[in-house]
C-alpha cells in the first residue's frame, strides 16, 4: 500500500503548532504516511484571511496561556510561556525564521525537522530569540548543520527565490482555506482536506484510515 501523503503547514511563532509538529513527527513511522513539512508565514495567512490572534482577544488570551500549560503535559512537550509574549509573537515576529527554514527546505530537507525543532525550544521553551542571525545559526548548530552550510543558508534568505518559495507555500495553505496554523492537508476520496489546530488528530487518524493511540504513542521523544 502506497504512503499516504500528510502536509503541516505551521510557523514556529505558533505554540500549538509545536504540539502537532510532534505528533505527526511521532506518528510517521507509525502511521503508512509520508510527512512534508512546509513552512509557511503565519502572518501572511492571518491577514488574507481576516483571522485575529487569539491573544488579541482578551478572553482567548487568557485561556489559551492556561490552555498551553495542560497540553505541555498531555503532548509531551516541554513549552514554557515566555516573558513578554506580545514583542515575541506581534513584535518581533517570525518572517526570518520562515524564510531561514525554506531555505533549508530548499537545500538540505533533512535538517528541516531538527531545526524547526530547535527554533521551537528557542522561542517557546527557553525565552530565547529567532529573528537574528545569531540565533538562527544557533539552533542550526544545535541540529547538525555545519558552520559552512549555515553562512551559506543565512545568505540565501535574501534571495527572491527563497521569498518566493515562502510565499508560494503560503499561497497554498491560503487555496486550500488556511485562516491559521498548524494545516494538517491530505487528500481524501483524490480531494484535498485539512482539519486545523492540535487537537483534531482523532479526525486525522480516521481520514486516513489509521488508529489513533494518544499523543505520546510509546515511541522515543526527540525532546
Amino acid at each position: 500500500m502506497s504512503r499516504k501523503s500528510v502536509e503541516l503547514f505551521y510557523d514556529v511563532v505558533s505554540p500549538y503548532s509545536w504540539f502537532a509538529f510532534e505528533v505527526l513527527c511521532r506518528y510517521q513511522t507509525r502511521w503508512n504516511i509520508s510527512l512534508k513539512l512546509r513552512p509557511f508565514f503565519l502572518g501572511g495567512v492571518m491577514n488574507e484571511s481576516g483571522n485575529r490572534p487569539p491573544a488579541m482577544v482578551p478572553n482567548k488570551g487568557k485561556y489559551m496561556f492556561k490552555d498551553m500549560h495542560r497540553l505541555k503535559k498531555y503532548f509531551g512537550v516541554p513549552l514554557n510561556i515566555p516573558s513578554d509574549p506580545p514583542k515575541v509573537m506581534f513584535e518581533k515576529g517570525s518572517l526570518n525564521a520562515q524564510r531561514f527554514l525554506t531555505a533549508i527546505d530548499m537545500s538540505m530537507p533533512d535538517k528541516v525537522e531538527p531545526v524547526t525543532r530547535e527554533l521551537w525550544m528557542r522561542i517557546w521553551s527557553r525565552d530565547e530569540d529567532i529573528t537574528l542571525p545569531d540565533s538562527l545559526a544557533q539552533a542550526a548548530q544545535k541540529a547538525g548543520v555545519s558552520d559552512e552550510d549555515i553562512v551559506s543558508l543565512l545568505a540565501s534568505m535574501k534571495d527572491e527565490k527563497i521569498k518566493g518559495r515562502l510565499k508560494q507555500t503560503t499561497s497554498d495553505a491560503m487555496a486550500i482555506g488556511a485562516f491559521g496554523s498548524p494545516i494538517i492537508a491530505t487528500e481524501v476520496n483524490g480531494e484535498k482536506e485539512f482539519v486545523f489546530g492540535s487537537d483534531r488528530f482523532p479526525i486525522l487518524a480516521d481520514m486516513i484510515g489509521e488508529p489513533w493511540e494518544g499523543p505520546q504513542p510509546g515511541v522515543s521523544s526527540k525532546l
